[in-house]
């Protein structure tokens, strides 16, 4: 019975992104470890574990709420990704 956690920053994936990253990891573990046998999906343990940025650091630099929707896009209330505009 295998256990995937998988430890991003908050505000990186939206909602629609966190359930196909969900049902990809649970496809790739149910064709691997599970050989294909589509039993095995209800085995899979697949969890997302999201930390707020100030917990993270990449080479030395925190990145900040503003960082990321700066180069991911904001994640609206509903839990989906609001559209970056393109707008100089």
């Amino acid at each position: 019975m295998p256990y995937v956690t998988i430890s991003t920053v908050r505000g990186i994936l939206d909602t629609a992104q966190k359930k196909q990253l969900l049902e990809r990891v649970t496809d790739v573990l149910v064709e691997v470890e599970g050989q294909g046998n589509a039993d095995f999906r209800r085995n899979v343990w697949v969890r997302i574990e999201e930390q707020d940025p100030s917990h993270w650091s990449l080479g030395g630099m925190q990145p900040t709420p503003e960082i990321i929707a700066g180069t991911f896009g904001a994640i609206g209330a509903d839990g989906m990704r609001i559209a970056k505009s393109n707008a100089a």
